[in-house]
């Protein structure tokens, strides 16, 4: 990671549809063991109070494609290539964000950050969902779309 998580953070939360409760958190537990000890990193996204993505949980069994399983998590994690897909997908410009090609992500995390994004419109969430079975982004979707019907019908759009 280049900048601090607060700060990445920061500027993903700028991005987040306004009103959508969604929280994306990255914290390091201490881990002993008669083996030793280490930190183990943990990446985990929240709808509201649900947990709807969570690294390592999701993933565990599924190491990266690039790393040998002996490189994998507690020892090796994705956290730095996760948090460097965050930073690539906040630094890509709103007429490129829906038909760029993320290859670094091997974790369904460019759908959710989509779906969760304020430069997409309903008629883009409508066809993001046409095309997509990542359940946490579809549910995303869902509350972004419902909270769009309540606002029309309040006449706030």
């Amino acid at each position: 990671m280049s900048k601090p998580w607060s700060k990445l953070q920061k500027e993903f939360y700028l991005l987040r549809a306004e009103g959508l409760k969604l929280q994306l958190q990255c914290r390091s537990y201490r881990m002993d063991s008669q083996m030793g000890s280490t930190n183990c990193p943990r990446y985990w996204i929240t709808l509201g109070k649900d947990i709807i993505w969570d690294y390592p949980k999701y993933f565990v069994g599924k190491p990266h494609p690039e790393r040998k399983p002996s490189e994998w998590y507690p020892y090796g994690t994705d956290i730095p290539d996760i948090s460097n897909l965050i930073r690539e997908y906040i630094d890509t410009f709103k007429d490129e964000i829906m038909n760029k090609v993320f290859e670094n992500d091997y974790w369904g995390l460019v759908n959710i950050l989509l779906a969760a994004d304020k430069r997409i419109g309903t008629r883009c969430l409508s066809e993001l969902k046409k095309k997509i079975d990542n359940k946490a982004a579809l549910k995303i979707i869902e509350v972004r779309m419902a909270s769009a019907l309540t606002k029309q019908s309040t006449g706030l759009c």
